[in-house]
């Protein structure tokens, strides 16, 4: 179900065109990932989905119907550049906060209680902000953006700061809040991050839309029909065999298996190439290369800056 979009939204800044035309839609309960390099249009965009500022044109729609001030409540933004207050106790903000956000101070306490256990923060409550590791404070800022439970996330380089141990629980605890029913919108120049977290993506480039859909879609639109073969058998019977519908890329003899790349013409199945293949070898493995998602951004931004 559509849970979120923008239509032809607009934005310009004294004669710089931050957004043209761009139209973004994301389903409910998926993690839907905002690409682009620096200065594409991102933060401008995330910051008119928080009403920090109002697009010149166009419009964004929440739950099929156009965003309105109290949908604040229902959204939480964890910002690239954190946003805490350094010289205050960690618990006193975060108290603060969750209040900010409708909660009552019971349910703030109660649902605080929980999350710093979860994290084993109990310590850092009566800490001031500026005490703690830069990656303290992010788990800090993390538990204020999730706290009052928001139908909306936006996480704007979450990783950042954090060891490999962190990220990788914080990226669980994601995937976690969209299987609860949270819809997630996840900015970040981490491809392989997004290749294990986003169902679907949009790249903005300069101010446009210039790619957008399901990732696994959009991974098979850049293929080059390649793929790597390990058999055992003959390389000068296989080549004769493949014929001029294939094209072999590479090829290496190995003591136990034989690896060879082969690229096939467009309209070739790939069946027709393992049953080339099987006819005079044995097939060790077979697969297909498909681009990763670095692969294809930079591929795509490279292409629209021509």
């Amino acid at each position: 179900m559509e849970f979120f979009k923008t239509e032809n939204v607009n934005k310009n800044y004294s004669g710089h065109q931050a957004l043209t035309d761009v139209s973004i839609s994301i389903d409910e309960g998926q993690v839907f990932g905002l690409l682009g390099p620096n200065g594409a249009g991102k933060t401008t965009l995330i910051r008119i989905i928080n009403q920090i500022t109002a697009p010149d044109s166009g419009q964004v729609l929440f739950e099929g119907r156009p965003l309105k001030a109290d949908d604040i409540y229902n959204i939480g933004y964890l910002p690239e550049e954190r946003g805490l207050y350094k010289k205050m106790k960690v618990g006193e903000q975060a108290l603060y906060l969750a209040q900010l956000k409708g909660l009552s101070r019971r349910d703030a306490l109660k649902r605080l209680k929980y999350w710093f256990e979860k994290y084993e923060m109990q310590a850092w409550w009566d800490k001031k902000l500026m005490e703690l590791s830069k990656g303290m404070q992010q788990k800090v800022q993390f538990v204020c953006t999730i706290i009052h439970e928001p139908k909306l996330l936006i996480f704007d380089e979450p990783f950042s700061g954090f060891d490999p141990i962190n990220a990788n629980m914080l990226k669980d605890e994601i995937l976690s809040l969209r299987e609860k029913g949270a819809t997630i919108i996840f900015s970040t120049h981490n491809m392989s991050s997004v290749e294990e977290v986003c169902d679907s993506i949009a790249l903005i480039n300069k101010s446009k839309k210039i790619l957008d859909g399901n990732i696994h879609d959009v991974k098979a639109q850049f293929k080059t029909n390649t793929f790597d073969v390990a058999y055992n058998g003959d390389f000068n019977t296989i080549q004769s065999s493949l014929g001029t519908d294939f094209n072999i890329l590479t090829h290496k003899e190995g003591f136990r298996m034989n690896e060879m790349t082969i690229k096939h013409k467009n309209g070739t199945s790939n069946n027709d190439l393992l049953m080339n293949i099987a006819k005079n070898a044995q097939i060790v493995s077979f697969s297909e290369r498909i681009p990763s998602m670095n692969e294809v951004f930079i591929r795509v931004v490279e292409e629209s800056n021509k």
